[in-house]
C-alpha cells in the first residue's frame, strides 16, 4: 500500500483482512496451533492497525476484541506497504 492509497481509506473503515497459520511460518501468536484471521483498519487518528484472533470470529469481532499486531514481520506479511504507510502505525 502506497501513501496515497492509505489517505483514501475513511477511518475506521477495515480495509483488509485475511487467515495466516498460528505457526512460526504465519503469525504464531500462542502455541495452539489452528488459524487467525487479520483485520486492518484505518483510525480516526491519521493512523492504523491490524488486529487478529481465532478463525471463527468476525472481521468486526477482531476489530473490537482482538489482539494488536506490534511485530514488524507479522504487520508486513499481512499488509504490504511502503517505509512512509509503516509510519501511521499505531504500536
Amino acid at each position: 500500500m502506497t501513501i496515497e492509497e492509505f489517505n483514501e481509506l475513511s477511518d475506521g473503515e477495515i480495509f483488509d483482512y485475511g487467515i495466516l497459520p498460528n505457526s512460526p511460518e504465519g503469525l504464531f501468536m500462542t502455541n495452539d496451533g489452528g488459524e487467525l484471521k487479520w483485520v486492518a483498519t484505518k483510525g480516526y487518528g491519521d493512523d492504523w492497525s491490524i488486529y487478529c484472533h481465532w478463525s471463527d470470529h468476525t472481521e468486526d469481532w477482531i476489530k473490537k476484541y482482538g489482539d494488536k499486531l506490534h511485530n514488524r514481520a507479522h504487520i508486513q506479511l499481512c499488509v504490504e506497504c511502503d517505509k512512509e504507510v509503516m509510519g501511521h502505525y499505531r504500536f
